[in-house]
């Protein structure tokens, strides 16, 4: 049930972003920047990043979505629940630094250390791919905020769909319907 009187109990995310749409607009352009544009980071590697940062954050809304784009990119988020607990030994050893950088800057941002940077560019990544991995959890770190605010909540299978869209269609797929 939402937060706000003018929406619908079962609004989405769109149905949120209507009541402030050209701040919506420049959203999810930043989405589409950040998720979709040049990276040494895959579309699912980041997607499996939001995706961790909103099981963190106990974001059912955005781990749904970004769980489902995650697997339909390829991802095997699987281990998802075993990473929230703090066990990331079954993630890949490139992964991981990545995963452990995502956990600190979500749980405890102030813990961010040059260590912290350097472990994953021992494992091979470039500082812009640690760059984009830090955007995309600083993004959605405000989108579960986002949809906590609103209390945007929907069903599992709606989530799954909305994914399983993102994936195929991007996210520029959703500026047509701020105007609706």
């Amino acid at each position: 049930m939402t937060h706000f009187p003018s929406l619908d109990t079962d609004a989405g995310m769109i149905a949120a972003m209507r009541l402030h749409p050209a701040a919506a607009r420049l959203l999810i352009k930043l989405h589409t920047e950040i998720m979709r544009g040049p990276s040494s980071l895959s579309p699912g590697e980041r997607e499996l990043i939001a995706a961790f940062v909103s099981a963190l954050n106990a974001c059912r809304y955005c781990h749904g979505v970004h769980e489902s784009t995650a697997r339909a990119f390829g991802a095997d988020p699987d281990l998802m629940e075993r990473w929230v607990e703090g066990d990331l030994a079954d993630a890949s050893e490139r992964l991981r630094p990545l995963l452990q950088l995502t956990r600190k800057l979500t749980l405890e941002q102030t813990k961010v250390t040059p260590a912290d940077i350097a472990n994953a560019l021992a494992e091979g990544w470039d500082e812009r791919a640690v760059h984009d991995a830090i955007n995309v959890i600083a993004l959605f770190n405000f989108m579960n905020r986002y949809v906590h605010g609103h209390g945007l909540a929907l069903a599992d299978a709606v989530l799954t769909e909305r994914g399983k869209l993102l994936m195929s269609d991007g996210y520029d797929r959703l500026l047509p319907m701020l105007d609706d």
